[in-house]
């Protein structure tokens, strides 16, 4: 009995190993790394997103002189938080860091990138390099044809209602979206994708779209993805430290719907420009237009509960709570941008979880950081 079994465990050994070697090499290198984790930028090729002249953080008189109760930092622990960065009046008021983390410490943003490539076009309108966000895709990509006659807008890449064919599914193994996240050849797989439905009616989240935005931004810049964001990102936000993209191979394309990867700090900075409506040190990152427009609610479309949008923008999620309208970049794991007009502060949470429990397209792990950046922030 006991040879059977180790027989058994032998052949299961042999097949598992086949399974990886003859795998395409999406599959394999999905089947050898797992799932997804923040530092997953060590197993891929990246760019670079060089900074120039770093602008230290100041810190706030009341620096760190608030603690967060012990409930809270219960929930902060159940999910891994590795970070926790509260920017109050454009000082730090709050730090602090687990797992061996620090502020220098890089961690995958994810679908926070996200918001990072909206800043991106809007930088290219300011510089009349693109013309209209009604512009269709084609005036940029004209290898994307399976548009099925209907017109696919930028803007309708901004607000994910392309309509693509697409399942943004992050579990299996034969999702388009792992196929992106450990595949190797990005562009063809974007280009070969096809219109299903009308474009600009009804949000539907999917990364593709940030993806076919990124490659717009390098045709209309004329520079790979990162060198654009190093311009007119990372050396005007006086960013302390080089940024990474990952590639899809080593000199390919950026996954421009994650996996831009920072220090808590540095992504706060993202969030103090939206907050002071496009400018950082006295200069117009991105103009004011554009970013009221992309932290405004795509109305016009419908949500997932078939009501007019009230929650996502050009590539932002908003919300409120605690009568606090709160605009924000989120990545699958708990990496959040906040932007809090109401208190004139930022909050940076990264971490290795997220609630899977949601409270209206909010995950609920976000309501717990928000508590506890408001509790510190109203303190008199």
């Amino acid at each position: 009995m006991k040879r059977r079994f180790t027989r058994i465990l032998l052949y299961l050994a042999v097949f598992l190993l086949l399974l990886v070697v003859l795998s395409p090499g999406h599959y394999r290198r999905a089947i050898l790394h797992g799932n997804v984790n923040i530092d997953d930028y060590k197993i891929f090729s990246n760019r670079v997103i060089q900074n120039a002249d770093p602008i230290p953080w100041q810190r706030d008189s009341a620096y760190n002189t608030t603690q967060i109760d012990a409930g809270k930092i219960a929930e902060f622990n159940k999910y891994r938080t590795t970070a926790f960065v509260v920017i109050q009046n454009n000082k730090i008021r709050y730090e602090a860091y687990w797992d061996g983390g620090s502020d220098t410490t890089r961690s995958n943003s994810f679908s926070a990138a996200k918001s990072i490539v909206s800043l991106l076009v809007g930088c290219l309108l300011d510089e009349d390099k693109i013309k209209s966000l009604d512009q269709p895709i084609t005036d940029y990509l004209p290898e994307f044809k399976n548009t099925n006659g209907y017109k696919l807008r930028i803007k309708d890449l901004l607000t994910m209602s392309s309509g693509l064919d697409w399942d943004e599914g992050y579990s299996s193994l034969f999702s388009p979206t792992t196929k992106a996240y450990y595949g190797s050849h990005l562009d063809e797989q974007m280009l070969n994708l096809q219109v299903k439905n009308e474009p600009g009616k009804v949000f539907n989240y999917q990364s593709c779209d940030t993806q076919l935005l990124s490659m717009i931004i390098e045709k209309a810049s004329g520079k790979p993805l990162s060198d654009y964001a190093s311009e007119k990102l990372w050396k005007p936000l006086g960013a302390e430290h080089p940024a990474l993209w990952c590639l899809d191979c080593e000199g390919g394309r950026e996954k421009a719907y994650c996996c831009f990867n920072s220090t808590a700090t540095d992504f706060a900075r993202i969030g103090q420009m939206v907050l002071d409506s496009g400018q950082f040190n006295n200069r117009q990152v991105v103009s004011k237009t554009y970013l009221k427009e992309a932290t405004t609610p795509a109305s016009w479309l419908l949500g997932e509960d078939g009501k007019p949008l009230d929650y996502y923008g050009y590539q932002f999620w908003m919300l409120t709570h605690q009568d606090h309208k709160v605009v924000y970049a989120r990545g699958i794991l708990g990496q959040y941008i906040f932007v809090i007009p109401s208190l004139n502060a930022v909050v940076v949470r990264l971490g290795n979880e997220r609630s899977k429990e949601y409270v209206n397209n909010v995950p609920k792990d976000i309501l717990t950081y928000l508590d506890a950046a408001f509790e510190m922030l109203t303190q008199k």
